[in-house]
């Protein structure tokens, strides 16, 4: 308000002597004419300094980005949500003029990095790349001091994929039927290997659920870890994704035997979904996607110039290749599409969880 009265005072001084003039030919009653032209420039005024913030973020979007920016994956280098940033971030880096630095900060089910981009500074350098642990860490760390979901800003959605579940060659099962017969029949002797509160570990507390057999839980770091130990004998089954998966497949290191998606997966076609295997409540449709968020309070112009250019990028040819390749739909959404798409998900997973008796702690 002191603003605007600087602004009214200085244009009624500046132009005192001339509206006075104006006011005694125009008017019989002394100062009607110098009142209310005032009022009209004090309006215009206020009008002026209430379009100053929107001009300010207009200029802001305009020399964005000035410096390069930070990516934040809260899971490990290697995994498949590592590989998608790399991907997107290359081609963003080209759609943006300025380079894009991934930072891996891992741990307590993605929670870690997560926390690290709701305290940043709002000013568009500090991003985070995530998929569905957001809107389900609450329910998985209830002590959490922060609800993920409602602490950051939507920029936008990346694309969105669905898991294949294999098994070790040691395992006498070449269809989900015979995998749980043989679970059922040998309780206790199977261990499935995940990273800890990611999508795999719901699907995998999901199935054992779902099946009523027995298999033990062991939880890693990262999904890359489990994959590992795997191939080392260590773990007996997996969900994963077909770009992590596929190449071992048909390297006959593992063993698939049934696809969460709604249809069965281009790459795959001989081996059936879950829904076919009568296990429908095995998958999520889409069981995961990836997407970017911004911390509180970042300047909408700046949102609106991310989501622009994060959109244009899931349009290149390029991109879509490098995608194909990995198995990966790209998912193209407004921030407010965007918004919804994220309360409508927080509205769906913690029922699946709680059903799983899924717990991280």
């Amino acid at each position: 308000m002191m603003g605007l009265v600087y602004l009214y005072q200085t244009i009624a001084l500046s132009r005192h002597g001339r509206l006075a003039y104006k006011s005694r030919v125009a008017s019989r009653e002394p100062g009607t004419f110098v009142m209310e032209v005032c009022r009209r420039q004090f309006l215009h005024a206020a009008a002026a300094a209430t379009v100053l913030p929107t001009l300010s973020q207009i200029a802001r979007a305009q020399v964005y980005p000035s410096k390069p920016i930070r990516v934040i994956v809260p899971f490990t280098p290697g995994s498949p949500v590592d590989a998608l940033a790399r991907i997107v971030t290359q081609q963003l880096s080209i759609q943006l003029g300025q380079s894009i630095v991934i930072d891996n900060r891992p741990g307590a089910g993605s929670s870690i990095g997560t926390k690290a981009v709701t305290t940043a500074s709002p000013d568009g350098y500090t991003l985070l790349l995530t998929g569905p642990s957001l809107v389900y860490i609450p329910t998985l760390y209830p002590h959490l001091d922060f609800d993920p979901a409602k602490s950051l800003a939507p920029v936008a959605t990346l694309c969105s994929w669905s898991h294949v579940l294999v098994v070790a060659p040691s395992v006498p099962a070449n269809t989900v039927a015979e995998l749980v017969a043989f679970a059922r029949a040998h309780p206790n002797r199977l261990n499935f290997g995940f990273g800890l509160g990611t999508t795999p570990h719901l699907l995998g507390e999901t199935f054992k659920r779902v099946t009523r057999a027995e298999i033990n839980s062991i939880p890693y770091r990262g999904g890359a870890q489990a994959v590992a130990d795997l191939l080392g004998g260590r773990i007996a089954m997996n969900f994963g994704t077909t770009a992590t998966l596929l190449p071992l497949i048909k390297q006959g290191k593992v063993r698939a035997l049934a696809y969460t998606g709604v249809t069965r997966s281009p790459d795959l076609p001989d081996v059936e979904t879950m829904t076919e295997s009568g296990f429908p409540e095995v998958g999520y449709r889409p069981d995961s996607w990836q997407a970017v968020l911004a911390p509180p309070g970042t300047p909408i112009a700046v949102i609106n110039k991310l989501n622009t250019e994060i959109n244009e990028s899931l349009k290149s040819p390029t991109l879509k290749t490098a995608l194909g390749t990995l198995g990966l739909e790209p998912k193209i959404t407004t921030p407010d599409e965007f918004a919804a798409f994220l309360a409508h998900e927080a509205d769906k997973f913690p029922p699946i969880i709680k059903a799983a008796g899924l717990k991280a702690e």
